[in-house]
């Protein structure tokens, strides 16, 4: 892997600061809510660089599902096509890091139960996906 690219949205990059620096004990809610949080780390599909970006924490047993929301935008975050290009990444949650290979999951039984399972953790996503004419995507990550 390159070298660690910070994000250019400062809150993104201050909470990532915050979680790693502390080693997983402090930065691990969204912002100021009680709304944990994991950070998922992938390589740049163009840049090769270290990228790293904090996620709502969604778990379907013992695997995490990963929302590429962006609010609700109109286009796909970045990191959407990190993982699509490499789907090899890691998950800090809290304290513990696991290597994970993520999946997206377009269409069916299996994305509709996961976009429940989002929509619990993180009621906000029915909004964005209202806002946006895109699909928003859905990825699982499983343990390597």
């Amino acid at each position: 892997m390159g070298e660690y690219i910070p994000s250019t949205w400062e809150w993104v990059a201050d909470q990532v600061e915050l979680y790693e620096g502390s080693g997983g004990t402090e930065g691990t809610n969204l912002r100021d809510t009680d709304m944990p949080v994991i950070i998922v780390t992938n390589t740049g599909h163009k840049t090769g660089a270290i990228r790293k970006t904090p996620l709502m924490k969604i778990m379907d047993g013992d695997r995490y599902v990963l929302i590429a929301s962006k609010g609700g935008r109109p286009v796909n975050p970045h990191w959407y096509h990190n993982l699509k290009a490499d789907p090899n990444v890691e998950i800090r949650d809290r304290t513990e890091v696991h290597s994970v290979k993520v999946r997206e999951v377009e269409a069916g039984e299996e994305r509709d139960r996961l976009w429940g399972l989002a929509l619990e953790a993180y009621p906000p996503y029915q909004e964005y996906q209202d806002k946006t004419e895109r699909l928003i995507p859905v990825f699982v990550a499983e343990a390597i």
